[in-house]
């Protein structure tokens, strides 16, 4: 699929009516897309611009632009609940997903968090994607195929117990670690002894005794600078002239994100100073 440029055929294509209802296509020279408005011929797309508006056979206009990542991922097929977009924002920038890195991730989930990983460290870089279970795998391996076309070379999707990972099955430590699991307190010595010295360790829980528990094991271990938790919340606004007001629905908690660093072996934390009780 192009990123860029007039529309191919393949490109996935979103068409928004003037109700900013959605309908994706994928391109397909001869095809034609049947909707209640009336059928829309591909070949009426291929070779416009992005931007560009489309008519249906009942005279009602479409207007088209490519399939984003977030638009795919919102979308997509899935076994498992994905990470949403305002999360995995936040983790990309917390966590320094810069290109080149060498990235770990379990689960895999349905392969959204995979696909911001993988765009972030590009073909430099490596992620390497755990999942125990074989039915998540297959939706995240199909989920990233479909939006990149081919299974990027710079990918391992891999079945497999987080628990039981080591250096050697990394080809070396890597530089960042995102969980996305049940009871990721389970695994921090993993954690631990496959993240380099200064490496950035990120989890997303959904509650709070999963919360407490995480932070508690990564104090306890005494290998880690004192974690951060937070949440994002997410509103929009209706603008309409004097009208213009919150939209009545957002959305609000997803998960907590918990942010740590890896200290030096042999490095213990500073005791945290908390300010005297008045």
């Amino acid at each position: 699929m192009a990123y860029t440029g007039p529309f191919q055929p393949g490109d996935k294509v979103q068409l928004t009516d003037p109700k900013r209802r959605h309908l994706t296509v994928r391109l397909t020279p001869g095809a034609k897309e049947h909707t209640h408005k009336g059928a829309i011929a591909h070949d009426d797309i291929i070779g416009k611009d992005e931007g560009s508006v489309v008519e249906s056979a009942l005279g009602t206009e479409y207007l088209c632009f490519r399939h984003l990542m977030v638009d795919h991922v919102l979308s997509m097929p899935r076994g498992a609940a994905v990470i949403y977009p305002k999360d995995s924002a936040q983790i990309l920038v917390e966590g320094d997903i810069f290109m080149g890195a060498r990235v770990l991730e379990a689960g895999a989930g349905s392969g959204a968090l995979s696909m911001s990983l993988l765009r972030a460290v590009g073909p430099e870089g490596h992620v390497f994607s755990y999942e125990i279970r074989d039915d998540h795998l297959d939706y995240a391996v199909a989920n990233v195929e479909d939006y990149f076309g081919e299974r990027p070379q710079w990918w391992s999707p891999r079945l497999g117990d987080f628990g039981e990972i080591t250096p050697e099955d990394l080809g070396g430590k890597v530089d960042r670690v995102i969980l996305d699991m049940v009871e990721p307190w389970e695994f921090m010595e993993t954690v631990r002894d496959v993240l380099i010295p200064g490496g950035v360790f990120m989890t997303y829980v959904a509650t709070v005794p999963q919360l407490m528990k995480t932070m508690e094991k990564i104090r306890e271990l005494q290998c880690f600078t004192e974690p951060r938790a937070w949440e994002t919340l997410l509103r929009e606004w209706k603008v309409e002239g004097l009208a213009t007001r919150p939209e009545h629905r957002m959305n609000a908690h997803t998960a907590f994100l918990v942010w740590t660093r890896r200290l030096a072996d042999g490095v213990t934390p500073p005791r945290p100073q908390r300010r005297a009780r008045r």
